[in-house]
C-alpha cells in the first residue's frame, strides 16, 4: 500500500512514522523549502502525550522539552498579579505534561521516520484525480504519483482539502473564526531572558497580551494575540510592523521585545480558527490534524490531537486490510466525536485566555488565584483539557 502526505508537519509526520510502522510506502512532500523555524511553545498532553509514548518518542520530547513552574501573568511593572502552578496541572494530567517548542516536537517526529519514508520539501499538490483502484496526484513540478491513499495534513489552509472537497473545503466556508490574530516569534535580550527564565509569563491585559519563555539557545520565545472582531480582516502584509504597532503600548519587556522582533518571514502570524467540515474525507483522500479538527491554538491541544488522530487513521486502515475506504470511515466514525468535544471546550475558553473587558479580567484573576485550593485545581484542568478518551479504544 502507497500513500501520499501532504504536509510535514506534526499530523503528516506522525501518520507517515505509523503508517511505515504497518508497512506502507510513504512519500511526504512540503511546500515550505526546508523544515519551518518559526513556531511557539505549546503545553503538550493528554492523548497524543500516550501515542507519543506508544510511538517512542518520549525520551527525545523529554530532553527537548522545558521545565516551566507556572504561567505568571504580571502588570506593566512586571509585578506578578496571578498564576497558574504547573506541578499541580501536571498532577492533574497524570505527570504526563511537557512544554516543548513546536519546531522541537516537528524535529523529534522527523528523527523518527524511518529511512525509507521519501520526504520532499519545496514540492506541494498540484492536482488530484480519482479511479477506482487509486489517487492520482500532480505534484508542483508536473510529476504524477499513484497511491492508495492521498492524506492532506497541510494545516489550517489546507490545499488538499480546497483541492479535493470543493467549496465546502474552503477557507471561507470551514474555518470558525474566533475573533482574534496571533503571532509568534524569537528574539535575543538577555536580559528578558532572565526575567522569564523557568516561567510563561504573560501581559495581564485587556484585548491583547503578549507571552515569553526562555529557550536553551540564549533566546526567548514570544507569543502574541490579539482581538479581531472581523473575520474578513486580512492579515497584515507587513507582520512585523503590524506587530509592533498592535503591542507597542503594552509595558513590562514587551517594548524590548518588539524592538528585537525579526524579519516578517521569521514571524508566525495568522487567524486564530477552527476547522469544521461535515466529511473528512472523499474517496481514496482523507484529512488529518488542522485540516480538518483544527481546535486552534487557545486551546492548546492541537498538537496532542494531529498525532492522536494520525495514531488512530493508521491503525484504523490497517484494521480494514486493504479496504481504504472502509479505514477511512471508521477513522472519522471514532476520532470526530473527540475532536468535536475539544472544539466545544476551546470554544468555551476563548472569553478566559484573553478577556475581553477589565471585569474579565478581574475574574480570571480570582480564579487562577483558586486554583491552590484542593479539589479546585482539577475543576480548572477539567475545564482546560475536556473528557479524556482511550487510545487504546480508538485503535483497535
Amino acid at each position: 500500500m502507497k500513500a501520499v502526505i501532504c504536509g510535514a508537519g506534526i499530523a503528516g509526520l506522525a501518520l507517515a512514522h505509523r503508517l511505515a510502522a504497518y508497512g506502507w510506502q510513504i512519500e511526504i512532500v512540503e511546500h515550505a523549502p526546508g523544515p519551518r523555524e518559526q513556531g511557539y511553545m505549546i503545553d503538550f498532553f493528554g492523548i497524543g502525550y500516550e501515542a507519543a509514548e506508544e510511538m517512542g518518542l518520549l525520551p527525545r520530547l523529554q530532553e527537548l522539552g522545558y521545565l516551566i513552574s507556572e504561567a505568571a501573568f504580571v502588570d506593566e511593572k512586571g509585578h506578578r498579579r496571578a498564576g497558574l502552578n504547573y506541578a499541580q496541572f501536571s498532577e492533574v494530567a497524570g505527570g504526563k505534561l511537557l512544554s516543548i517548542m513546536r519546531p522541537d516536537l516537528e524535529l523529534a517526529l522527523r528523527e523518527s521516520l524511518p529511512d525509507e519514508v521519501d520526504l520532499r520539501y519545496g514540492m506541494s499538490v498540484a492536482e488530484v484525480s480519482e479511479d477506482e483502484d487509486c489517487v492520482h496526484v500532480t505534484l508542483s513540478d508536473g510529476s504524477v504519483r499513484e497511491a492508495d491513499l492521498l492524506v492532506g495534513a497541510d494545516g489550517i489552509h489546507s490545499t488538499v482539502r480546497s483541492l479535493v472537497f470543493g467549496q465546502e473545503g474552503t477557507d471561507e466556508h470551514c474555518l470558525r473564526y474566533l475573533g482574534f490574530h496571533t503571532a509568534a516569534f524569537v528574539f535575543d535580550d538577555p536580559q528578558v531572558r532572565e526575567k522569564v527564565e523557568g516561567r510563561f509569563c504573560l501581559t495581564d491585559t485587556v484585548g491583547r497580551q503578549m507571552g515569553f519563555y526562555a529557550l536553551r539557545n540564549g533566546k526567548v520565545a514570544s507569543f502574541a494575540v490579539h482581538r479581531v472582531d472581523d473575520p474578513s480582516a486580512p492579515l497584515p502584509k507587513d507582520t512585523r510592523k503590524a506587530v509592533q504597532e498592535i503591542y507597542g503600548s503594552l509595558g513590562w519587556v514587551a517594548p524590548r521585545a518588539l524592538a528585537a522582533c525579526p524579519p516578517a518571514e521569521e514571524i508566525y502570524y495568522d487567524h486564530v480558527a477552527q476547522t469544521v467540515l461535515p466529511h473528512w474525507s472523499r474517496g481514496r483522500t482523507v484529512l488529518v490534524g488542522d485540516a480538518c479538527y483544527a481546535v486552534s491554538l487557545l486551546a492548546g491541544q492541537g498538537a496532542s490531537l494531529g498525532i492522536a488522530g494520525a495514531h488512530v487513521l493508521a491503525a484504523q486502515l490497517a484494521a480494514a486490510e486493504g479496504d481504504v475506504r472502509a479505514g477511512l470511515e471508521r477513522y472519522e466514525q471514532l476520532w470526530r466525536p473527540v475532536a468535536e468535544e475539544k472544539q466545544r471546550v476551546a470554544l468555551q475558553g476563548t472569553r478566559w485566555f484573553l478577556p475581553s473587558s477589565a471585569s474579565w479580567l478581574r475574574l480570571r484573576r480570582a480564579a487562577m488565584r483558586l486554583s491552590g485550593l484542593p479539589g479546585v485545581n482539577r475543576l480548572i484542568a477539567s475545564a482546560v483539557t475536556g473528557k479524556p478518551a482511550e487510545l487504546a479504544e480508538l485503535t483497535r
